[in-house]
């Protein structure tokens, strides 16, 4: 299996709806994007599939000393090997690479977030900046995409934050802010337990509507030059904003399950997207 081939089979696998933007990109990019995102999976897992955190940390360490490695040629997994020819190209830096093992290393020393600037700080390491990297690869003219690209991976996060929230809680972790948890007056032991409450509901239609919000900021921010060739986030961003539509419609009713857009429908936006150029999405969610 060549290292092109092992970040294929990880972002297949993952059913993730960044894997149906990247069947659209033309086949370096797509190789690019592909390898990108194999190694956020990596990282990821080390925290969601090692329960020991000290074990965790040992690894997220070996991590960063694989990235160093690959910067100074001598990339040895098949991750890096595949990430390797595209960082001058792509404009893929150590410094952002680096910064998404810390908001891995974040879910090991926090389960629990005060309030909004404090999430933010994690959603920017968890996503913003895989935006950003995800921008370089995609290709852009003006600095003001990367904003675009921040902003709409802050979005996505959130997104994230809302569909997991039950999911989160058995692992012990709420990431919604304690101090918006008290505005509504939902306390945490109500999400561990899984109660779901008129209360709730409102809790979680404020955190949808910060998620709105950031989608309509990334949309304002995107420069209409750079537009087509940030085609594979605007798909992404419509089958993201659509799950958080889909959620809405079902009430919020996260704590129990977890809601999802079948594969078929995330193509079907996926292609619609590409098609249209993303015109009419960037109109219709900046507003």
């Amino acid at each position: 299996m060549t290292p092109d081939d092992y970040c294929q089979e990880k972002a297949a696998k993952s059913g993730s709806s960044f894997y149906y933007a990247f069947l659209f990109l033309p086949p370096e990019r797509r190789r690019a994007i592909t390898a990108l995102y194999a190694f956020c999976r990596e990282v990821d897992d080390v925290v969601d599939e090692v329960s020991d955190a000290s074990v965790a940390r040992i690894k997220l360490a070996w991590w960063r000393e694989q990235i160093a490695a690959m910067y100074a040629g001598r990339a040895d997994h098949p991750v890096t090997r595949a990430l390797a020819p595209h960082l001058e190209t792509c404009h893929i830096t150590q410094a952002r690479l680096q910064a998404i093992i810390d908001g891995m290393e974040m879910d090991l020393d926090q389960t629990r977030y005060l309030d909004w600037p404090g999430l933010r700080k994690y959603c920017w390491h968890a996503a913003g900046v895989v935006g950003e990297l995800s921008a370089g690869v995609f290709g852009h003219d003006d600095p003001a995409t990367l904003v675009y690209a921040e902003k709409l991976g802050l979005a996505f996060q959130m997104t994230n934050i809302i569909r997991d929230v039950g999911d989160d809680a058995r692992r012990g972790r709420i990431y919604l802010p304690i101090e918006d948890l008290q505005r509504f007056d939902v306390k945490a032991a109500e999400i561990l337990n899984g109660t779901h409450s008129d209360r709730f509901e409102a809790l979680m239609r404020f955190q949808a509507e910060r998620a709105r919000g950031l989608y309509r900021e990334a949309m304002q921010a995107l420069p209409e030059s750079d537009r087509r060739k940030q085609r594979p986030g605007l798909m992404m961003a419509a089958i993201y904003h659509a799950l958080l539509e889909e959620i809405e419609d079902e009430r919020f009713q996260v704590l129990e399950q977890r809601i999802s857009l079948t594969p078929l429908r995330k193509l079907w936006l996926a292609w619609k997207t590409w098609v249209g150029g993303g015109a009419g999405l960037v109109k219709r969610l900046a507003r």
